[in-house]
């Protein structure tokens, strides 16, 4: 019969070990979460900005249904000359057709997927984001996000 024989610093030596892995991975564990939805930096060039389209519904006391759809985030601010990609996510609404005030940038955002614009602004102000189907109250808008260039 075989017996396995450790000495005491062999085995105060594995615990350590064992410690310091499980202090490592718990770390990494906890520091997964940490990224947010906004303004992720995808690498040191191109920062990534996500939005999603947005519905809002409710019935009058005469059951009248009325609803207005939105951006969300409905601001978003850059620095003149950055560059971004906003990824917008289509949630509500079939189709949202638009185009941002002040440039050539136009898109549709469809229901179901993601259209990603690339955005770089070389004079401040602020752009406004327009969707052509819900430009006003008529027609459950405005649905406009506001792009803020400094």
């Amino acid at each position: 019969m075989k017996f396995l024989v450790l000495k005491k610093e062999t085995l105060l030596f594995f615990l350590a070990v064992g410690v310091v892995l499980a202090t490592i991975s718990a770390w990494f564990m906890l520091k997964a979460g940490d990224v947010t939805v906004f303004n992720q930096q995808a690498n040191k060039n191109i920062r990534e900005i996500h939005m999603v389209t947005g519905e809002f519904k409710s019935t009058l006391k005469n059951g009248k249904e009325i609803e207005a759809y939105r951006w969300d985030p409905g601001t978003i601010s850059l620095e003149k000359g950055e560059k971004v990609k906003l990824y917008i996510s289509g949630i509500n609404g079939a189709a949202h057709p638009f185009y941002i005030e002040g440039t050539k940038i136009k898109g549709t955002v469809k229901k179901g997927e993601e259209t990603v614009v690339t955005l770089q602004f070389k004079k401040e102000g602020t752009y406004r984001l327009i969707c052509e189907t819900h430009s006003d109250r008529s027609h459950n808008g405005p649905m406009i996000a506001y792009i803020v260039v400094d």
